[in-house]
C-alpha cells in the first residue's frame, strides 16, 4: 500500500517537515511553559509537569531492543538488552518524561492480509540470513534484521521490571493507541506509520530515529505536521481523503488500479516510483475534489456512484477522520478500547467483531507476482461459552499486558496468529518451530474452555439417564494461522483441543481458587493477580481447598501440558525456581514423540548456559567474540524460544504457578552465550571441559539434566554427514587458555590449522593430534608428540606405550636427556596432579613474560593437549580456581574465552536456589 512509503516521502521531499530534535530539551520547555501558565502540573501538585508520550512498541522493537548490533541472530541478547533499557528509562526518568508503550494484541482480522504480506516479507529475510551464516559464518548485516522470537515478550517483561506503562490492544491497534493519548491528553505520539500522521496528533516523532548518545541526549526527529499540509498544499482536514486515495486494507490498490492509471498513463505498480503516485493523488486532490461531498468524489474516482467500492471509499474516509480530534470528539471510544460490541459468546461476553472483507481475486496486473491473501471464513467456529469472571479479567490483564496475549485472541475470537521464526524451510533437520509445540496449546484449549469438565458433566448425565444438549460433549476448535512452505498463511489450520489425562480443575478454580463458602452467603474472593474483587453467589457447598492444594493443581495442570509432569521437576536442588521454565521446554523437546530433535551436546550447550556464572553478566557478553555463528545454533535458539513462549502461554492459562518475575527469559537464556558454550560443547570431550573446569557448574548441569531426562527413553539425534567445501569459513576450536591461543593467524609464530584430517562427522570435528610446540615470544621452549587417541582417525599405538614428553631444557619428563635415537624414559607423573616440574625455571620464566604483557601462542594442529601438558599450563602455587584444568585421558581442556571472571554488575535479588544475580528486581 502507498500510504506505507507517504512518511519516507514527506520526510525526504517535503523540506521542513521533518526535523531533528532533543527530546530532553522538549520536556524541560514543557515544564517551564506549563510552570508559567500556574496550571496545575499533571504529575501532581508542586511538581514540574512531564512530557508524556504514547510510544507504538511494534514500529521501534529494534531501538527498544538496543539497535542493530550483530548478535540477535544468535536467539537474543536478553541480558544486554535489560541493560539498555535500564539505562534508557532512568535517563527518560530523570529528565522528566513519561512513556506509555502500547503492543500489539488485537487478533485485527480485517488487517490479516496486511499481516501475513508483511510475515512473508520477513520470511524471504529470514532466507537470506539463513543463506548468509551457512556460507560466511558471521552474523548478518543489519538490513536483515528480523526481531528475535519472544522480543515482545521480553520488552513487556523488562519494562514492567522498571516500572514504565506497558498496555495491549484488544480489538484496532492503530486507533487505540491514538485514542488513549487523546483520552489522557498526552503530549505525542512515538510511531514509524503514516495512519498516526493522518489522524493528526498533537505532536508526531519518529521511533526509527531514536537515539540514546553518550553526550546524554535523546534524539528523534519530529513532524511539523503544519509544514507538512504546506510542503503539500492540502489543509489538514484533506489528510483523510489523501490516506483513503492512496489505499489501505479497507479500500486496496486492486480497487484503486483504475484510479492509478487515469492520473499516471502506463502506471505499474513494480516499475512506477511511489513519490509520483503520491504527487499524482495529491494534485488531484487539490484540482478536482471537495472533501465535503464523498460521493462526488467517489463518482469521480471510480466512474459512477453506484460502484461497490464507493462504499469502501467513504468507510476508508470515515476510518481516518475517527482518530482526528473532531472525529474522535463525535466518536468516543468505549473505555475498554472498544468501538462496539458484536455478541461472540451469547450468553456471557460480548467483544467487538469487526467487519471481515474477503480478500478480491482479480485478474488486474496489479496482483501480478503476489501470493493470494488468505481465505477468512466470516463465520465463527462454535465454541462453549465463558465464564463472564474469566472473561472479565482476562480483558483487564490483557489491556495492562500481564498475560499471553493469545489467551485473550483465544477466548474472544477462537484465532490466534503467529509469526515467521528463524527455521530453514529448505531441510528438516529441525521441526517448524510452531507446529512442534501444537500439542501444549491443544492442551491449554481444552484448560481454557474447561474441556474436562464439559466431558465430566456429559458423563454424569448419560449415567444418570437424561438426553439431549445435556449428554453431547462440545467441540473446541481454534483456528490457527500458521506459515508453512506448503500454505504461507492462505488458509488457517482447525486445531482440536486435546484434554489432559487426569481430573483438571476448571479455569475458575485455577484462576481465581476455591474457598469454603457458606450456604446463600455473598462472599468476596480476592483474585490471586491483584485482580479488582469479583462478588460471587452460591448456593450449595464447596469442598475446601487450602491455598497449597490450589497452588499444586495449577503447578501440577502446568507441567502436564508440557510433558514435564515428573517428581525431579519439583526439587529446586534439581530444577531452580527460575530454571522450570527452561527445564520444562527442554524436556517437551528430549520427549519427541517423533523422533530426537537435540544433539547430546546441544542439550548440554542450553543447560551450561542456564547455569554459567557468565549469563547476568552484560558487559562480559558485550565484549564476547563468536569465532563463528551457526545456522544449526540460530535455529535451534528460536526453536527454544518458541517452546519458552509457548511455556509462559501456558503458565498464565493455568493460573500463573510460576510467578512472573521467574518467567524472565534473561534468567536462563543469551543466544551469544548459547553460542559459545555450543561451539565449546562440539570440540570438548567431556561436560567438564565445558564448564571450563568449574566442578559445582558440573554438578548442577547433571542434576538438572538428570531431571529433564527423567522416565524418558533418551535418544540423541545424529549429526549430519555433510562435510563443508574448501571455500566455506573455517572453524576453528576455542582457545585452550586465557593465555594461549590457537593459530590466531597473526603474530609471530602462528598460522592457520591444517584441514586436511578434518573429522568427516558433524561438519568439522577435530583437528590434528600430532603434537605441538610452545613459544615464548617466538622462541620455542618446549615441545610435545602426538597425543594418540584423541581422534578416532589416528592410527593407536601397541598398549601401554606412551609417547614422550619434553620439557625446555631438552629432557623428556622422566629427567633423562633427550639425544637424536635415544629411547626416551616415560614420564611417571600421576595423573590429575601437578609434578614437581612444574617449578622449574621455565615456568617461572613464561609467568614473568606473561606479567609483562609477551604473547604466549601454542602452534599445535590440534585442539588437544597431550598427557603431560598439565605441567606446562598449571602456574606455581596455583589451585583448580586459577587455571583450567586437564581431561581425564589427558586431553588438554577447550576453554574458549580470553576473558577472567569478572563481577557481576547488576543489580537486584538473588535466587535462593543457585545464587545466580537476577538483573533488575526489586
Amino acid at each position: 500500500m502507498v500510504i506505507q512509503d507517504l512518511q519516507r516521502f514527506l520526510e525526504s521531499q517535503v523540506p521542513g517537515a521533518c526535523v531533528p530534535v532533543d527530546l530532553l530539551k522538549i520536556a524541560k520547555s514543557v515544564g517551564i511553559r506549563r510552570g508559567n501558565q500556574r496550571n496545575v502540573p499533571r504529575g501532581g501538585y508542586g511538581g514540574p509537569t512531564p512530557l508524556t508520550l504514547v510510544v507504538d512498541g511494534e514500529y521501534c522493537l529494534d531501538r527498544l531492543y538496543g539497535g542493530f548490533y550483530s548478535d540477535w541472530v544468535c536467539g537474543g541478547q536478553w541480558n544486554r538488552m535489560v541493560q539498555f533499557l535500564a539505562v534508557l528509562m532512568q535517563t527518560v526518568q530523570n529528565n522528566n518524561i513519561e512513556l506509555a508503550v502500547f503492543f500489539n494484541g488485537a487478533l485485527e482480522q480485517q488487517r490479516l492480509n496486511e499481516w501475513s504480506r508483511q510475515e512473508c516479507s520477513l520470511r524471504k529475510n529470514i532466507n537470506l540470513v539463513l543463506k548468509h551464516v551457512t556460507v560466511k559464518g558471521t552474523p548478518p548485516p543489519k538490513v536483515w534484521w528480523v526481531a528475535p522470537v519472544g522480543l515482545r515478550t521480553c520488552l513487556r517483561m523488562a519494562l514492567r521490571h522498571l516500572n514504565i506503562q506497558v498496555l495491549c490492544t484488544m480489538d484496532d491497534h492503530h486507533q487505540e493507541v491514538i485514542a488513549f493519548c487523546r483520552e489522557n491528553n498526552y503530549h505525542g505520539v512515538m510511531a514509524e506509520d503514516a495512519e498516526y500522521i493522518i489522524f493528526d496528533p498533537p505532536r508526531y516523532f519518529s521511533s526509527h530515529q531514536l537515539k540514546l548518545t553518550y553526550k546524554g541526549s535523546l534524539e528523534t526527529k519530529e513532524f511539523i505536521l503544519d509544514e507538512v499540509a504546506k510542503g503539500l498544499g492540502l489543509q489538514r482536514n484533506y489528510f483523510c481523503l489523501l490516506a483513503a486515495l492512496l489505499g489501505n486494507y479497507l479500500l486496496t490498490e486492486t480497487d484503486l488500479w483504475d484510479f492509478y492509471t487515469s492520473l499516471i498513463p502506463g502506471y505499474d505498480k513494480q516499475q512506477t516510483p511511489q513519490e509520483d503516485v503520491i504527487q499524482a493523488v495529491v494534485k488531484f486532490i487539490v484540482n478536482r475534489c471537495d472533501v465535503n461531498n464523498l460521493l462526488t468524489i467517489g463518482a469521480q474516482v471510480f466512474g459512477s456512484v453506484s460502484d461497490p467500492r464507493v462504499a469502501k471509499f467513504k468507510e476508508s474516509v470515515q476510518y481516518f477522520l475517527n482518530g482526528t480530534k473532531d472525529g474522535f470528539l463525535r466518536y468516543k471510544p468505549f473505555p475498554s478500547g472498544r468501538r462496539d460490541g458484536g455478541p461472540r459468546h451469547p450468553h456471557q461476553h460480548s467483544i467487538h467483531r469487526p467487519e471481515i472483507h474477503e480478500p478480491k481475486q482479480s485478474s488486474s496486473p496489479v496482483d501480478g507476482g503476489q501470493e493470494p491473501g488468505p481465505q477468512i471464513d466470516p463465520n465463527p467456529l462454535p465454541l462453549p461459552p465463558v465464564p463472564h469472571e474469566v472473561m472479565r479479567t482476562a480483558s483487564e490483564r490483557h489491556q495492562k499486558g500481564l498475560m499471553c496475549p493469545w489467551i485473550y485472541q483465544v477466548l474472544t475470537q477462537g484465532e490466534v496468529k503467529f509469526g515467521v521464526c528463524m527455521e530453514d524451510e529448505s531441510t528438516d533437520d529441525l521441526p517448524n518451530a510452531v507446529l512442534f509445540y501444537r500439542s501444549v496449546r491443544q492442551c491449554v484449549y481444552a484448560i481454557l474452555y474447561n474441556l474436562h469438565h464439559h466431558s465430566f458433566m456429559s458423563r454424569k448425565a448419560k449415567e444418570e439417564g437424561h438426553k439431549g444438549l445435556a449428554t453431547e460433549v462440545p467441540e473446541v476448535k481454534i483456528r490457527e494461522w500458521v506459515y508453512t512452505k506448503n500454505n504461507p498463511y492462505r488458509t488457517a489450520d482447525i486445531v482440536d483441543a486435546t484434554p489432559i489425562d487426569w481430573a483438571v480443575p476448571t479455569v475458575q478454580r485455577l484462576w481465581f481458587g476455591n474457598t469454603y463458602v457458606q450456604y446463600s452467603d455473598v462472599n468476596k474472593i480476592d483474585l490471586g493477580w491483584k485482580s479488582p474483587m469479583v462478588v460471587m453467589e452460591t448456593s450449595r457447598y464447596y469442598k475446601p481447598w487450602s491455598v497449597i492444594d490450589d497452588k499444586k493443581r495449577r503447578l501440577r495442570a502446568f507441567l502436564s501440558c508440557m510433558r514435564s509432569d515428573s517428581p525431579l521437576m519439583l526439587y529446586t536442588s534439581n530444577v531452580p525456581q527460575h530454571l522450570l521454565i527452561m527445564a520444562t521446554v527442554l524436556r517437551y523437546i528430549m520427549s519427541n514423540p517423533d523422533g530426537p530433535v537435540l544433539r547430546r551436546q546441544e542439550l548440554d550447550a542450553f543447560l551450561v548456559t542456564a547455569f554459567s556464572p557468565d549469563l547476568t553478566n552484560a558487559h562480559y557478553l558485550q565484549d564476547l567474540q563468536l569465532h563463528v555463528v551457526t545456522a544449526r545454533g540460530c535455529q535451534l535458539a528460536a526453536l527454544f524460544m518458541m517452546g519458552v513462549e509457548t511455556a509462559l502461554f501456558a503458565n498464565d492459562a493455568c493460573g500463573a504457578p510460576v510467578p512472573w518475575l521467574m518467567c524472565c527469559p534473561w534468567l536462563f537464556f543469551d543466544g551469544k552465550l548459547f553460542h559459545e558454550k555450543l561451539v565449546r560443547a562440539h570440540y570438548a570431550r567431556t561436560l567438564r571441559e565445558v564448564c571450563e573446569g568449574d566442578m559445582d557448574l558440573v554438578v548442577k548441569v547433571e542434576s538438572c539434566r538428570r531431571a529433564v531426562l527423567e522416565n524418558i527413553k533418551v535418544e540423541y539425534a545424529r549429526p549430519s554427514l555433510f562435510i563443508p567445501p574448501v571455500g566455506c569459513h573455517k572453524v576453528r576450536p576455542p582457545p585452550p587458555h586465557p593465555g594461549l591461543s590457537h593459530n590466531a593467524g597473526r603474530g609471530r609464530g602462528r598460522g592457520a590449522p591444517d584441514r586436511t584430517n578434518a573429522h568427516p562427522g558433524g561438519g568439522v570435528g577435530r583437528m590434528f593430534s600430532r603434537g605441538g610446540q610452545l613459544q615464548v615470544a617466538g622462541v620455542v621452549v618446549g615441545s610435545w608428540g602426538p597425543n594418540y587417541g584423541s581422534n578416532g582417525n589416528d592410527s593407536r599405538p601397541p598398549r601401554g606405550f606412551r609417547p614422550p614428553q619434553y620439557s625446555s631444557n631438552g629432557r623428556d619428563m622422566g629427567g633423562n636427556m633427550q639425544g637424536r635415537g635415544e629411547p626416551s624414559r616415560l614420564s611417571r607423573a600421576t595423573r590429575g596432579r601437578p609434578t614437581v616440574l612444574a617449578k622449574r625455571r621455565t615456568i617461572k620464566k613464561r609467568e614473568v613474560r606473561l606479567n609483562k604483557g609477551r604473547g604466549v601462542a601454542v602452534e599445535s594442529p590440534g585442539n588437544s593437549h597431550p598427557p603431560g601438558m598439565r605441567e606446562v599450563l598449571v602456574m606455581p602455587g596455583s589451585g583448580y580456581n586459577n587455571h583450567t584444568p586437564v581431561g581425564e585421558e589427558g586431553e588438554g581442556v577447550t576453554s574458549y574465552s580470553a576473558h577472567p571472571p569478572q563481577t557481576h554488575s547488576s543489580s537486584g535479588i538473588k535466587s535462593p536456589d543457585s545464587g545466580v544475580n537476577v538483573s533488575i528486581l526489586e
